[in-house]
């Protein structure tokens, strides 16, 4: 059936109305609040922060309290409202809802509350929707700390049917609500059952990694990092990245950048020098590439098969430097640090069993596009698919642009 056939069922000819969120309620800021007031037990109350990082869509019950005698002084959402969290250090954030469904309850600042005569879950999951943050984009304002004002919260416009009769409507949007949840509880049972599988897939790797890399003693040579590879740095700078550049740089985290000149030709083994990914391997280098100057390259020598070494530094280096450490974290890294890392040197031809093993665990595990994690990944955007077909109505000039 068809997004469009779909709907039109749903709905049964009743009529669809595009209304901003100021003709459906109110916004109501929150105030006074901080995390150093919570207390074991108390008058329910959430923090802003706490709607990103504890709550998802809805919840009848906080995790934290303050004392009575504060919450007197804070505004409090009750049954029904909406809580916004209005500022985020990134876009997609700004503005996460979350449907209140219990008593009372006290609020921080930079939250506020949407009351309102909707389903409340209905509003939430708009609010998730494509076309809210679509909408929603055009308002953010702000450099570092990203927000949203309840003012123009108040133009973003959202589809309710059968707006002239509140009792049709809310039944409308009840069923669309029901839907809805009956398609998150099974993304997230069968996105539980595939990051089970996905987290026994990886103790196994892990177990049959260190059964592989682990040698009896007097069985094989051991060396230092510094004897079997050559390790040095780059010289560029995160800032000299270039959006379309034409060979892959690669800095400190996770995602590579783009420059148009390139340092290295060769096959490497990559880690950060500090920040948060420090003793970390990210990356697997072959062919041309640009490389930062805290970055460090390792480059495996002749005899030494370099996927051996990069599966062996990716399990036992980072330990290795925690050990090593005097402080209890490790911010930065130096060569030295790298030299004196003991390695073993099995012969070539068991390197490449090992390797070969290795490598095809290390695809089912940790690839993006192959294996679990791709499954995982499909199975979230099938769920944003049909809830975005929920609320597919027709839609005005002034939504669409």
């Amino acid at each position: 059936m068809s997004g469009l056939n779909f709907l039109n069922k749903l709905l049964d000819g009743v009529d669809v109305e595009w209304l901003s969120l100021g003709e459906l309620g109110d916004f109501i800021r929150g105030n006074g609040l901080q995390k150093k007031d919570f207390v074991e037990s108390g008058f329910p109350a959430i923090h802003y922060g706490q709607i990103y990082t504890r709550y998802g869509l809805s919840a009848d019950k906080t995790f934290t309290y303050v004392l009575p005698e504060l919450a007197n002084k804070l505004r409090k959402a009750q049954k029904n409202d909406l809580l916004l969290a209005t500022t985020s250090e990134n876009d997609e954030d700004v503005v996460k809802p979350l449907a209140w469904l219990g008593d009372n309850v006290a609020i921080s600042g930079d939250m506020m509350l949407f009351r309102h005569e909707q389903n409340v879950k209905y509003l939430a999951y708009f609010f998730q929707s494509e076309i809210f943050q679509t909408q929603k984009m055009k308002y953010i304002t702000g450099a570092k700390v990203r927000r949203v004002s309840s003012g123009d919260l108040s133009k973003i416009k959202i589809p309710i049917p059968s707006s002239n009769n509140p009792e049709k409507s809310l039944t409308i949007q009840s069923e669309i609500v029901r839907i809805l949840d009956k398609f998150t509880a099974l993304t997230a049972e069968l996105t539980a059952e595939l990051t089970a599988e996905l987290n026994m897939r990886k103790k196994q790797y892990n177990y049959y990694r260190d059964q592989l890399l682990s040698f009896k003693e007097g069985e094989v040579e051991w060396k230092t990092l510094g004897e079997v590879a050559v390790i040095g740095t780059g010289n560029h700078d995160t800032q000299d990245a270039i959006e379309h550049g034409k060979y892959i740089f690669y800095a400190r985290g996770r995602e590579p950048l783009k420059l148009n000149v390139f340092d290295f030709d060769e096959t490497a083994i990559i880690t950060a020098g500090d920040g948060a990914g420090v003793g970390k391997v990210f990356h697997y280098a072959k062919g041309k590439y640009a490389l930062h100057q805290r970055a460090y390259r390792i480059v495996p020598n002749a005899f030494m098969n370099p996927r051996f070494v990069y599966h062996y530094i990716t399990a036992y280096f980072f330990t290795y430097i925690q050990k090593a450490s005097v402080s209890s974290s490790v911010t930065s890294l130096r060569r030295p640090m790298f030299l004196k890392f003991p390695i073993p040197v099995p012969p070539s031809e068991e390197q490449a069993r090992i390797v070969e093993i290795l490598d095809k665990f290390d695809t089912l595990t940790n690839s993006i596009t192959e294996g679990l994690p791709r499954e995982i990944e499909l199975r979230q955007k099938q769920y944003e698919y049909y809830r975005d077909l929920l609320f597919s109505f027709p839609k005005p000039e002034t939504v669409s642009n």
